[in-house]
């Protein structure tokens, strides 16, 4: 039998921060969390959908501990405000689950004019994770985890000359683009902990298909042929939340789990969660250090981990 989420270790006592909490796999995260006994801070866009989870969440553990605090990755204003709240309230941070995200979504900008996909799925939670490490680095045990998706492997390549995509912009090419940045994000970050020293370690996971709303809003939000497919097929043959959530919580859980590390469905697309190697040329060095430059200077933020690690955040 493979792993589940009842192989989740006690987590009594930890802190754990999951971005897009109130629905989907980020709504299956964050019970499993509770149910093991974290307090999770739930980052969300929209309140009401938020408090909906809540209900759910404490119909079904009612002893959960949940904080419900105002994120949206668009944002970085929204961004830098939430990380504030959270280190002004905890300390240290055991866990941060990078999991919101938007899909194939007609061309859009950020508050902060980047294109949408990348700039909601990476570049928020670049500036996420950068912010909040002072509470992560020094945490004994702390996990990053960072959720691409096996459409990182026909992502628009990545042109600093282009962030925006404003020659040429293809709804699935941007997702992608997007994907391959978080994978390259959490392994270049990874890199940088273990140089540093650090006590924190990042990890990447997917989902596989999963049976969300993420397909169903795209298919609101374009309506094109792709994504009114996506969101018909995953209704058929998608793995239900509970199982899609799993690989991102193996990650975030697994004693057995190290820095660097994939965690995806067996099958690909759907099964149990397992390790995986990383292949591809996709994940060279020069590649990931070149997204850490532009991820710096898009967002203004200095993201030198060694320095963290070292206590000298200033």
């Amino acid at each position: 039998m493979g792993w589940t989420a009842d192989d989740i270790p006690d987590q009594t006592g930890r802190v754990a921060v999951v971005t897009g909490a109130n629905g989907g796999l980020g709504l299956e995260t964050t019970r499993e969390l509770a149910r093991k006994g974290a307090l999770v801070v739930m980052g969300v866009r929209n309140r009401e959908k938020a408090e909906r989870a809540v209900a759910e969440v404490r119909a079904e553990i009612p002893d959960a501990r949940l904080e419900v605090r105002a994120l949206d990755l668009a944002s970085l204003a929204s961004v830098s405000a939430f990380a504030e709240r959270v280190i002004g309230e905890h300390a240290a941070v055991d866990l941060l689950i990078n999991n919101a995200g938007v899909m194939g979504i007609p061309r859009g900008s950020t508050a902060d004019g980047f294109e949408m996909q990348f700039g909601t799925n990476h570049l928020g939670h670049f500036a996420l994770t950068a912010q909040l490490m002072p509470a992560l680095v020094h945490t004994a045990g702390a996990r990053i985890v960072t959720v691409t998706s096996t459409s990182r492997h026909a992502a628009t390549k990545l042109d600093p000359e282009d962030l925006n995509l404003e020659r040429k912009y293809s709804p699935w090419g941007a997702y992608g683009r997007s994907k391959i940045a978080n994978m390259d994000f959490a392994l270049e970050l990874n890199h940088r902990l273990e140089r540093a020293g650090a006590a924190a370690v990042s990890l990447a996971a997917h989902p596989g298909y999963s049976k969300t709303d993420l397909q169903a809003r795209s298919a609101r939000a374009h309506g094109g042929a792709s994504q009114r497919f996506f969101a018909a097929t995953v209704q058929w043959v998608g793995m239900s939340p509970s199982n899609g959530a799993l690989p991102q919580l193996r990650a975030a859980t697994d004693p057995e789990a190290r820095g660097g590390d994939l965690y995806t469905p067996r099958w690909v697309n759907s099964g149990s969660p397992v390790r995986r190697p990383i292949t591809g040329l996709r994940n060279r060095p020069d590649t990931m250090q070149t997204l850490w430059k532009i991820s710096e200077s898009a967002t203004a933020i200095e993201f030198d981990v060694e320095a963290l690690s070292s206590g000298d955040d200033s």
